[in-house]
């Protein structure tokens, strides 16, 4: 298969483009022929090694973390899809692949792919979808009526929690810079905040949770905004202990995780919120849980540039620079 893939850990110097064996097919693995892949800040995270204690690969690692596409063998286990069914994945974090042409995922983490969707919209959803739905249902825990402070609504998380926030019957306070102000309050935002002209800290109090995918400064500003017993989620930053432990990390290593979180895990004391580090799971029965929602297009992808295949290291460049509104794509084959 082609692919793009790291022999080792670095800069954009180190993706390599080139053709690998495709990976093995198990009993309860569904192989997909990728037709598009999105970028996701996991991608450039994992490619300069940010994330290698949680997640020890093995080299070479092809890149990419969901697609769309096509089943074209199942293993003799599987039940739920055959040959030929229209497929989209948000792959195992130990399985991770979507820069290729093919990759094999276990059943649980695919879903059949919204027919209302084309296969670039549908690459573009699975990490955000399944962030913003474990964030509001799981993280956060949030009711209908409740407050909820997204930052970077334009972005492809926030552009994504936003619509399934209000959805869900949520009051919706954003922040975005100037020129996406407009296309925040179009996904449904109650209240948008210009963070360029703006201290959102300074004007937004007593809200249920916050959601925050820009960083430690704008993490610790954002305990000024919840109210005591509020939940404030991070996706931004590095896991914290609770993660580690998670994730099974040499307890040696733990006290290194329990001081990347001792900022906003002491913030959060401060003002007697509640703090966590939040890195989603695939969940392919959650993915078709929400296919209504965008059958019938109450949350609307928003793909912001497609590049084709050959320069999916433009496309990875593209999402590094951190100003795509939406998502970046990289498509295969067309639909």
């Amino acid at each position: 298969m082609e692919a793009f893939y790291i022999r080792k850990y670095g800069g954009p110097e180190v993706l390599e483009r080139g053709r690998l064996p495709t990976p093995v097919l198990g009993l309860q693995d569904v192989r997909i022929r990728v037709h598009a892949a999105s970028v996701n800040p996991l991608d450039w995270r994992i490619r300069e090694g940010q994330l290698k204690v949680l997640l020890p690969y093995r080299f070479p690692l092809v890149l990419g973390n969901d697609c769309s596409g096509v089943a074209i063998e199942v293993g003799r286990e599987v039940s739920r899809f055959r040959a030929g069914d229209a497929v989209y994945t948000r792959a195992e974090k130990d399985r991770i692949g979507t820069f290729a042409t093919e990759i094999v995922a276990d059943e649980v983490v695919v879903a059949r792919k919204p027919v209302a969707l084309s296969r670039v919209e549908a690459a573009s959803l699975l990490l955000v979808l399944l962030t913003a739905a474990q964030f509001l249902a799981e993280a956060a825990a949030l009711k209908r009526g409740q407050s909820v402070l997204i930052h970077a609504g334009a972005g492809a998380v926030g552009s994504v929690t936003i619509q399934l926030a209000k959805h869900l019957g949520l009051r919706v306070i954003s922040t975005a810079s100037g020129g996406n102000i407009t296309f925040v309050k179009g996904l449904g935002a109650d209240r948008v905040i210009d963070r360029q002209t703006q201290r959102f800290e300074h004007d937004v109090r007593d809200i249920d949770a916050v959601l925050d995918s820009v960083g430690m400064s704008n993490l610790l500003r954002s305990f000024q905004c919840v109210k005591p017993g509020g939940n404030v989620v991070s996706i931004a930053d590095d896991p914290d202990v609770s993660l580690a432990s998670a994730l099974g990390v040499n307890r040696l290593l733990r006290p290194v995780f329990w001081a990347r979180g001792a900022r906003p895990h002491a913030a959060a004391r401060r003002v007697g919120a509640k703090y966590r580090y939040w890195f989603m799971r695939a969940d392919g029965p959650q993915l078709e849980s929400l296919n209504p929602l965008l059958e019938s297009g109450t949350i609307r992808p928003y793909v912001g540039s497609i590049f084709p295949f050959d320069q999916a290291p433009h496309a990875i460049a593209k999402g590094e620079e951190g100003k795509a509104r939406g998502k970046v794509a990289i498509q295969m084959l067309d639909d």
